[in-house]
C-alpha cells in the first residue's frame, strides 16, 4: 500500500558527549490507528542525511508504510549548516564506537517518545536499519548490537574497515597522528585523527562489520552496484557469505557505481534507474520482512 501524504519533522538530541544528533523522520499519515515499523538511515563517510537524493529516498521509504528517521551522526563533520563540513574538529575524531553510541541514542529517543510524529503512530519494537558505504558497515554491526533492530539492508557496505585504510594512511598515523582526506566534491582537505583507526583496532570484535555480521540472524540484504569504483564488490560478497542468517540475499545494480547513479546535489524529478532499481530493492526487502 502506498501513501499518498507524509509528514516530515526535524529536531535534535543530545549524544553521549552532548552533541547534537540531527534527525528528520518521515513518516506515512493513514488518518487510523495503525502502527507503523521504523527504518534507521545511515550515511556513510563524508556523507551526510541531506546528501544528494538522501531526503527523496527517506521520503519513498514512508510513502511505502514506514516511519524513516534519518540523522546525522554526531562526529559527522556537519555543524549548523546542515549541508556543509564545518565541524572538521569533530569528522577528525568519528569513531566506531561513537557511531554505535549514536544509534542507541536514536533508538532510546524513539522508544521514549522523543522522536515521533503526531499524525502517526510508530511501532519502535519493529526497527529496520539501512546503510550506505561507511553507513552499511555501521549498520550490520549496529544490527548485531541492538535487539529491536530486527531488519537490515546494506548500500555498497564496507566489510572490514581495517582492510579498507590504506598503508598510506597508517604511516600517517604513526608518524605524525593525523592523515588528511581530500573532499573531491568540496576539495576541502579533511584531518583524520589516529584515535579513529585505534578504536577499530582495540574494539575490533564490537566494531567491525565482518565480524559482527557472523552473529547476525535477522533477514539481511546486501546490495551492490555492480561498477563501484570506491568498494569493491567483494566487500557484500564476504559480508553475505558470513552473515549466520537464515533469510539473506546478495543483489548487484547494474551499471551503477558506488552511489548508484545519484550525486549532491540531487535536483532531478525522476531517480536515475541504478537508484530506482536500488530502491525498488530496498522497498521490497523491508516490506516482506520488517512487519
Amino acid at each position: 500500500m502506498e501513501f499518498d501524504n507524509i509528514s516530515i519533522s526535524s529536531g535534535s538530541i543530545a549524544s553521549t558527549e552532548d552533541l547534537p544528533i540531527r534527525w528528520d523522520l518521515y513518516a506515512p499519515i493513514s488518518g487510523t490507528n495503525r502502527e507503523f515499523p521504523v527504518i534507521l538511515f545511515v550515511h556513510g563517510f563524508k556523507g551526510f542525511k541531506d546528501w544528494g537524493a538522501f531526503p527523496d529516498a527517506c521520503e519513498d521509504l514512508a510513502r511505502s508504510g514506514f516511519g524513516v528517521v534519518s540523522f546525522n551522526l554526531s562526529l559527522n563533520g556537519i555543524g549548523d549548516n546542515k549541508k556543509e563540513f564545518d565541524r572538521l574538529d569533530l569528522f577528525a575524531r568519528q569513531t566506531f564506537t561513537q557511531d554505535l553510541n549514536d544509534i542507541q541514542s536514536i533508538i532510546t529517543a524513539l522508544q521514549k517518545g522523543e522522536i515521533k510524529d503526531t499524525h502517526t503512530h510508530l511501532n519502535t519494537d519493529f526497527i529496520g536499519i539501512v546503510g550506505h558505504s561507511r553507513g552499511g558497515h555501521v549498520a550490520v554491526t549496529a544490527a548485531a548490537e541492538f535487539e529491536a533492530i530486527q531488519c537490515l539492508v546494506t548500500w555498497s557496505a564496507v566489510a572490514n574497515y581495517l582492510d579498507f585504510w590504506t598503508d598510506a594512511m597508517k604511516s600517517d598515523w604513526e608518524t605524525k597522528g593525523v592523515t588528511d582526506i581530500v573532499n573531491t566534491r568540496t576539495n576541502q582537505v579533511m584531518p583524520l585523527k589516529k584515535i579513529v583507526f585505534d578504536d577499530a583496532v582495540e574494539n575490533q570484535e564490537r566494531v567491525i562489520a565482518l565480524h559482527r555480521v557472523k552473529e547476525l540472524r535477522i533477514p539481511s540484504l546486501f546490495i551492490h552496484a555492480r561498477l563501484d569504483e570506491s568498494v569493491p564488490i567483494s566487500n557484500s560478497e564476504k559480508l553475505h557469505i558470513h552473515s549466520a542468517a537464515k533469510d539473506k540475499v546478495l543483489k548487484l545494480i547494474a551499471k551503477a557505481g558506488h552511489t548508484f547513479g545519484i550525486s549532491h546535489p540531487f535536483e532531478e524529478d525522476d531517480f536515475p534507474k541504478p537508484f530506482k532499481d536500488l530502491m525498488d530493492e530496498t522497498i521490497g526487502w523491508f516490506r516482506e520482512h520488517l512487519r
